[in-house]
């Protein structure tokens, strides 16, 4: 037997693996209510909003993929929210901005994740709302012991809460420093309450109910606070005090949305994305290009390098094609014939060079913009770990597979506490997620009003003859379909359990540009845990690779549910942070 950090848990009732136990625990006990994947699911969204607000929010936003027991076709949640109506190159090229900062009012997209959660519930939930957001108001009013890398994250950002966002310092310092212990917000648990109450006022249907939660967030006194809030000037990663653009007629016109996803059919499994307005299908393209060039030994140095060279093309195909609304030729970039195109690029030394392909004979377009080095400021992107291994910024994640086999996969985040002033009445602060546009006219990715940002949040579904087997997914930024896609090429191609395949040593590479400000390119960039060792790390840098040797467990968040051949279900966690945690029964 392989010794793994945790058993893999397997039953027959239900099974939760999420970042956080509070919100796994959450989530099974809304299963023991009676409850279905879905109501599970969105009761740790929400719990996950109070338990982990340095890695998400309420202002932030949420991509889930869904499958259920009556209709086993894969679907996405989308709760990404769009650029404000003012948001346009020119209001931010007046302002004396090259780049949408990396956090601060003017970096917010319209909160999607809370209108998300509801939309799933009215959709595919069974429970009333009042249940569901039960532990979420329990944990906000009466507390929750915090773990420590809050009160790090707050530190790294007490002197900006103290000189320029002073409603931030009030909801999270205390005699002059950062808040420890059992926490309570007050001003969110009151929030969450408002909406139960306005929803119960509809009367005792539970899609009406849902349906007034929703209006009176996107038109209620939410959308009244943001509204009044984001006009004030503070404090962003430029250096500068801006006012947000964000209005209450943003927030109202905007909602949640279903669409088909994205999928690719490899090594007997159909895996299901995002569309190319996020950028899930880079995994996609990794899995086509690794189709051509065949099995690779992830415990080898010729595997490590296989896989990092496989991922820059796929993300320099990324930052050439992908964005909301682009003319994407998603059906070229996933097909055999380009896959074997671009494995032929494919050589025994690193490639230092950004190399998007030409699917068509179309001539791809990168950003002008030539990134300087790190700037350091910890209120910015989502950079999960820093090359030694110290998280500074997250995301979350949660799967959940019911008895009746009913799945979901999500990924909230944006909205942490250091994106943004919190905005008192409400508890929250706004997002930061406008800072993965362009402003430069013509790209895939480049800002417009209404449009959705390139985001990297990434959730995955695995189908096996059309029946959803397994939902998965990892915070980390533009790392996530990077460690996901040796997750699964570790337990669905060389037959690892689950925990073990989460458990085994992780790398990605920072060849690309980064999604986050101040949008770096570190040409050659290959971060490995120490765990690979030093003979494989000594021959990729001999074949050119400019390696960072990260902690030996630094890298890789994921989460994973699965439901075996014999309807056994099945539920692993990571157990690096030592925070995530899978449950059930």
């Amino acid at each position: 037997m392989t010794f793994t950090t945790r058993p893999t848990l397997r039953g027959t009732f239900g099974m939760v693996s999420s970042t956080h136990w509070l919100a796994s625990q959450s989530a099974m006990r809304i299963l023991e209510l009676g409850g279905n994947a879905f109501d599970a699911g969105a009761a740790a969204g929400f719990v996950l909003h109070v338990v982990e607000p340095h890695l998400n929010g309420p202002g932030g936003e949420v991509p889930a993929i869904i499958a259920t027991a009556d209709d086993p076709t894969p679907r996405v949640l989308c709760g990404q929210g769009v650029a404000p109506a003012g948001a346009t190159i020119e209001h931010y090229r007046s302002l004396g901005l090259t780049l949408v900062p990396g956090s601060g009012p003017l970096a917010a997209t319209v909160p999607g994740a809370v209108d998300a959660w509801l939309l799933l519930l009215r959709d595919h939930g069974t429970l009333p709302l009042s249940v569901v957001l039960e532990p979420a108001i329990d944990y906000a009013r009466n507390g929750h012991p915090l773990v420590p890398r809050i009160a790090d994250t707050i530190s790294t950002v007490q002197q900006l809460f103290e000189e320029h966002w002073p409603t931030s310092a009030a909801l999270w310092l205390k005699n002059g420093s950062p808040v420890t212990g059992r926490f309570s917000n007050e001003a969110y648990a009151a929030t969450l309450e408002k909406l139960v109450e306005e929803a119960e006022a509809a009367g005792a249907d539970r899609q009406a109910q849902i349906e007034r939660a929703r209006k009176t967030w996107r038109e209620g006194f939410v959308a009244e606070a943001i509204d009044k809030f984001s006009r004030l000037p503070h404090r962003d990663s430029s250096g500068e005090d801006h006012a947000g653009l964000i209005t209450g007629d943003d927030l109202a016109g905007f909602e949640a949305t279903w669409e088909d996803a994205a999928t690719y059919n490899w090594n007997g499994y159909t895996v299901a994305k995002t569309g190319p307005w996020g950028q899930g299908p880079a995994l996609l393209q990794s899995l086509a290009v690794l189709a051509e060039l065949g099995d690779v030994d992830l415990d080898s140095a010729e595997g490590v390098h296989t896989t990092v060279e496989v991922m820059k093309l796929s993300y320099a195909d990324r930052e050439a094609w992908y964005g909301d609304g682009a003319d994407v030729p998603l059906d070229t970039l996933l097909s055999p014939a380009y896959a074997a195109e671009r494995a032929k690029l494919i050589g025994s030394d690193a490639a230092l060079d950004l190399r998007p392909g030409a699917p068509d004979g179309r001539t791809p377009k990168l950003p002008s913009f030539a990134a300087g080095n790190e700037t350091g400021d910890a209120t910015t992107g989502e950079p999960t770990v820093s090359p030694v291994g110290e998280t500074r910024g997250d995301t979350c994640h949660v799967d959940v597979v019911d008895r009746w086999g009913n799945m979901i996969s999500a990924t909230p985040s944006g909205g942490w506490l250091q994106s943004s002033p919190a905005i008192p009445e409400l508890g929250f602060c706004l997002g930061s997620r406008a800072q993965m546009f362009w402003l430069e006219e013509g790209l895939p990715a480049s800002l417009a009003p209404g449009k959705r940002p390139r985001t990297t949040l990434t959730p995955t579904l695995v189908l096996r003859d059309g029946e959803p087997i397994m939902a998965c997914g990892s915070p980390g930024g533009d790392q996530q379909d990077q460690w996901q896609l040796l997750f699964l090429l570790r337990h669905l191609v060389a037959g690892q359990d689950l925990q073990e395949a989460i458990d085994a040593p992780a790398w990605h590479t920072t060849g690309f540009p980064s999604s986050f400000y101040p949008r770096t390119t570190e040409p050659g960039g290959l971060v490995i845990e120490s765990r690979v060792g030093k003979g494989i790390r000594d021959e990729l840098v001999r074949r050119g690779h400019v390696v960072t040797e990260s902690d030996p467990w630094s890298l890789g968040r994921l989460c994973a549910v699965r439901k075996e051949a014999d309807g056994v279900l099945a539920a692993a966690a990571n157990p690096r942070g030592m925070q995530g945690y899978a449950v059930g029964r």
